[in-house]
Formats: structure tokens, C-alpha cells, sequence
């Protein structure tokens, strides 16, 4: 199954209407595996997902929540 068709069911299955942007998805959890650890990654994306939509869940909401989280990982020292 492709990715693609997996976001579609999914988002089906969950009741929303959502194109998701599978490579900013994965981009951003491979930033934070390699860059913060490994189990950064779903957590990452989950937590970008619920701030997105609690700021309205609109593409532009998903797309901020992204680039702060990305921004996040670039200068993430674990201190």
C-alpha cells in the first residue's frame, strides 16, 4: 500500500478532510530522529499535529508547526 493511499484511508477512517504533505511529515521525523532521537519522531509529528490543529488545522497552520518544529531540531543540543 502506498503511503498515499494509507493517508487517504486513514484520514477517512478518522473523519477528517485533510491532503497531508507526506514529505514534510517525514522530513521533519527524520530531522528529529537523527537530530534529537529516534523516539523524537512520532512524537514530533504528533505534537505538530495537535498545534496545528488547535490553531484552526489548516494547511498554513500545519505547514507553521512544521517549520518551528524543524527550526527546533536544527539547533536542539539535549542540554
Amino acid at each position: 500500500m502506498s503511503l498515499n493511499r494509507w493517508s487517504h484511508e486513514l484520514s477517512h477512517e478518522l473523519g477528517i478532510d485533510l491532503e497531508v504533505d507526506i514529505v514534510a511529515v517525514l522530513d521533519l521525523a527524520r530531522d528529529a530522529a537523527h537530530r534529537v532521537e529516534r523516539p523524537a519522531a512520532p512524537l514530533t509529528t504528533f505534537l505538530v499535529g495537535y498545534a496545528a490543529a488547535l490553531r484552526g488545522g489548516s494547511s498554513l497552520d500545519v505547514a507553521e508547526c512544521t517549520r518551528i518544529a524543524t527550526e527546533l531540531t536544527d539547533t536542539y543540543t539535549g542540554e
